[in-house]
C-alpha cells in the first residue's frame, strides 16, 4: 500500500517513514529540504534496508503537486508533515508561514479530491490551544487566539480540514496535536537536525553540550511555574511516530467515528525548561552553560496534555520518559558531532 509522506526527510517525518517501511508500506516522500538533508534517506535505508521514493520540490507549487499525483495514481493515504514550524520565526515572517503551511495543505486536498484519495493524517500542534485557561488540555479545550502565526496556521489548517471533510464525502482526516517532540531513533542514525541556529530547546541543549554553541538561553524566568521557566509536555519522537501509523491504520480500516478527528499526543506530564536542562545534565554527565533571559514572543507560559482520549480511542500511549528522550538526543548529537 503506497503512502505519501510530505516532509518525510524532516525530524518527525523521517521517524514515521522508518515505522511505515518496517511495517511493509511503500513510501513516497516529498520534501523541499528547506529544513532537512537528503542524507536522511541513506540513514532510513540503513535502518530499514528499504529505499523510499523521493521527490524534492515545494508543495506550494500546484503544478508539481498535480504531476506527482498523476504519476502515482495508487497513493492510498497522505501523512502531511511539511510545514514551517519555528514559533519565533513565524512572528518575524508571518507571510512565509501562511503561504507554506496553508497553500501546501490546500494543494494536497485538491489533488485528493481529483484522484479520489480518502485519507489524510495531519501534523497539527498543541499551539492550536493558545494559552489555555485550564490544564491539562483535553481535545475539548476551546481554542484561544494563537500566540503566533505558526499556531494560527495550525488552527486554520484544522478548520480547512473540517470544512473539506464535511463537504467532500470521500475525504477523511485525523489531526494529531503534538505537544513537544524530542529525542532520536535508538540507532542514532536519524534525529533532530535543524539548519542554522536551533529554534527548539533540546537541539540547543545538545549543541551547547557538544561545544557547538557557547551558551544556552532560557527564554523567560518569571513565568507562573514553580521555577519561573516555561512548562511543556515533552514526547519522544519514536512514540509520536508510532501514533501516526496507528492513526493511518484507523483511517485505512475505516474505524474513525467522524470524518474529521483530532487527538492530543503527549505524555500528560508538564516539565519546565529548567527541569529538562537538569535531566539532560543528569543522563549525559555534562554541565551546561546556560543563562536566563527575556521571554520570547509567541511562547505560551505552560501547557501539557490530557492524553486519555488518544489512549482510549487509538489504543496508543507514550512509553518513553524524559530520561529516554534526553539520552537518545545526546547519543544522536554525539554521533553527528563525532564525539566519543
Amino acid at each position: 500500500m503506497k503512502i505519501l509522506v510530505t516532509g518525510g526527510t524532516g525530524y518527525i517525518g523521517s521517524h514515521t517513514v522508518v515505522k511505515l517501511l518496517e511495517q511493509n508500506y511503500e513510501v513516497v516522500i516529498v520534501d523541499d529540504l528547506s529544513n532537512s538533508e537528503e542524507s536522511v534517506l541513506d540513514a532510513i535505508k540503513e535502518i530499514t534496508g528499504k529505499q523510499p521514493l523521493f521527490y524534492q520540490f515545494d508543495l506550494c507549487d500546484s503544478v508539481k503537486v498535480a504531476e506527482l499525483f498523476t504519476e502515482h495514481k495508487d497513493i492510498q493515504a497522505i501523512i502531511h508533515f511539511a510545514a514551517s514550524k519555528a514559533v519565533g520565526e513565524s512572528v518575524q515572517n508571518p507571510l512565509k508561514y501562511y503561504r507554506n503551511n496553508l497553500d501546501s495543505l490546500i494543494n494536497l486536498l485538491y489533488q485528493m479530491e481529483q484522484h479520489s484519495i480518502s485519507n489524510m493524517v495531519f501534523s497539527s500542534s498543541c499551539t492550536v490551544y493558545g494559552q489555555p485557561d485550564k490544564l491539562p488540555v483535553t481535545e475539548q479545550t476551546p481554542f484561544k487566539p494563537a500566540e503566533s502565526p505558526y499556531g494560527n496556521t495550525k488552527q486554520v489548517g484544522e478548520e480547512i480540514l473540517r470544512d473539506t471533510t464535511n463537504a467532500i464525502d470521500q475525504i477523511q482526516a485525523i489531526a494529531l496535536r503534538y505537544f513537544n517532540p524530542v529525542g532520536a531513533h535508538e540507532s542514532a542514525l536519524i534525529g533532530e537536525l535543524p539548519k542554522g541556529v536551533p529554534n527548539n530547546l533540546v537541539p540547543f541543549i545538545t549543541q551547547t553540550a557538544a561545544g557547538e554553541r557557547e551558551q544556552l538561553s532560557i527564554f523567560g524566568s518569571d513565568y507562573d511555574t514553580h521555577d519561573g521557566t516555561a512548562m511543556r509536555d515533552y514526547i519522544h519522537v519514536v512514540d509520536l511516530a508510532d501514533a501516526h501509523v496507528i492513526a493511518l491504520e484507523r483511517l485505512l480500516d475505516t474505524k474513525q467515528k467522524s470524518s474529521f478527528e483530532f487527538f492530543n499526543l503527549g505524555t500528560g506530564n508538564g516539565c519546565t525548561v529548567l527541569e529538562t536542562v537538569k535531566k539532560f545534565e543528569e543522563v549525559s554527565g555534562v554541565q551546561l552553560n546556560y543563562k536566563l533571559t527575556d521571554r520570547r514572543p509567541g511562547d505560551v507560559e505552560k501547557i501539557y496534555a490530557d492524553t486519555s482520549f488518544a489512549n482510549k480511542e487509538l489504543g496508543w500511549s507514550a512509553k518513553l520518559g524524559l530520561g529516554d528522550m534526553m539520552a537518545s538526543a545526546w547519543k544522536w548529537q554525539k554521533r553527528i558531532s563525532k564525539i566519543d
